[in-house]
């Protein structure tokens, strides 16, 4: 079996490829991400990359349009099923790294507890404005005035299990944002409530109709309760590149080296600069424009350009790649810009394998994300006594 001295694991943040069998339990029947942005498009999608290495060889029951199967697709293919009871960022990455999370977190559909609320003015000394489930993007259009002129904080929620909180910078520092959202991560940690992230959103602009979110976002992750794959390979010498939101996610655990991106080319072009250098290990990205930009906002042009615009990015590091290299595309969960609310949709995600002189493969429907750390585990020949099974395999036998 061939082993790599370098393996990338590139997560597409929020594009899912088809409602899994237990979206009725989220109201997400009828769910596909790729496949109805790829509708949108007159002739569909152009991913030339992408559906190279398999995209369109995936069997889904939405068509990939303008995404052709392939004869002799480049890469091996397949899609994952998310086991862990949620659909959030959390629950999919930490599942892709073999623990998935078993237990619901909490949500808040009326807003956080008051006791909560009064803790987080009483720290910050500045007054909490909203406190419901909110549009991020609405939130600062419709309250950022009046967040600026007072020196308040908007705090927000969603379906998912997250706290968010938004302030514009001249009048909360971004330092003092982070300040006050560890504050309130420790709070919420020595409390009864369980929630997955806590999450800065800074934002610039003069007045609402230029508000938009900056580039200094900040995510405040609980904390793993069991080892994840990150954990193992940096006890095992490996070491470990997160790039975007990644370093968040997981808290810094296992991490050797944090890469800030700004956009999803940024983070692109991390990721080819570190293919492009001499380097082993282990390189795992995010690419969260997605997800933040388009699906929220349900902006089903933009997603597809973006895809457009990172299948091109992914042309060139597939071309930069070595014979020492894995490269493995996938996604943490999906986010339909075409469906109902503005909420994370519960599907499978694609899952693309690629490696120079290894013929593309069928590896089927997975049965839970943490394949995909599995492999990782098994191609630096560490054993894993957790979750997950490996197709390494399947895709170089």
């Amino acid at each position: 079996m061939k082993r790599f001295r370098r393996v990338i694991v590139l997560v597409l943040d929020s594009v899912g490829i088809g409602a899994s069998p237990d979206a009725y339990k989220f109201g997400d029947e009828g769910a596909n991400t790729l496949g109805h942005v790829s509708q949108f498009f007159p002739g569909g999608l152009d991913l030339p990359t992408m559906a190279s290495l398999g995209l369109g060889n995936i069997k889904t029951d939405v068509p990939l349009v303008g995404v052709p199967v392939q004869s002799l697709p480049l890469g091996s293919f397949g899609k994952l099923r998310e086991v862990s009871v949620g659909k959030d960022s959390i629950n999919g990455h930490w599942e892709l790294m073999g623990v998935p999370i078993n237990k619901p977190l909490d949500t808040f559909p009326n807003g956080f507890p008051q006791k909560l609320i009064q803790q987080i003015e009483h720290f910050s000394k500045r007054k909490v404005i909203l406190n419901q489930v909110y549009s991020g993007s609405q939130a600062i259009l419709d309250f950022g005035e009046k967040q600026k002129a007072e020196g308040s904080l908007i705090i927000y929620t969603s379906g998912d299990s997250v706290l968010q909180v938004a302030a514009h910078e001249d009048s909360v520092p971004v330092e003092e944002l982070y300040r006050i959202c560890r504050f309130i991560r420790s709070a919420i940690d020595h409390s009864n409530l369980t929630v997955g992230r806590i999450i800065a959103r800074p934002f610039i602009g003069t007045h609402n109709k230029s508000f938009v979110r900056s580039n200094h976002r900040k995510d405040f992750a609980m904390v793993s309760p069991e080892e994840t794959v990150l954990d193992l390979l940096a006890a095992n010498g490996i070491q470990v590149t997160g790039i975007g939101k990644v370093n968040d996610i997981f808290s810094s655990r296992g991490i050797k080296n944090s890469i800030h991106t700004s956009s999803d080319a940024d983070g692109m072009n991390q990721v080819i600069r570190l293919v492009n250098s001499p380097g082993q290990g282990f390189i795992f990205a995010n690419l969260v424009d997605f997800d933040s930009n388009f699906g929220h906002r349900r902006d089903t042009q933009g997603y597809g350009e973006e895809l457009a615009r990172v299948d091109n990015k992914l042309d060139e590091l597939v071309n930069l790649m070595s014979d020492e290299d894995l490269l493995i595309i996938t996604a943490d969960h999906g986010n339909d810009p075409t469906f109902k609310g503005t909420d994370h949709t519960r599907e499978f995600v694609p899952v693309i394998i690629y490696a120079k002189g290894i013929s593309g493969k069928d590896i089927g429907i997975r049965e839970t994300y943490s394949d995909v750390g599995a492999t990782v585990l098994e191609n630096f020949q560490i054993e894993n006594d957790g979750y997950g099974e490996s197709f390494l395999g399947l895709i170089t036998e």
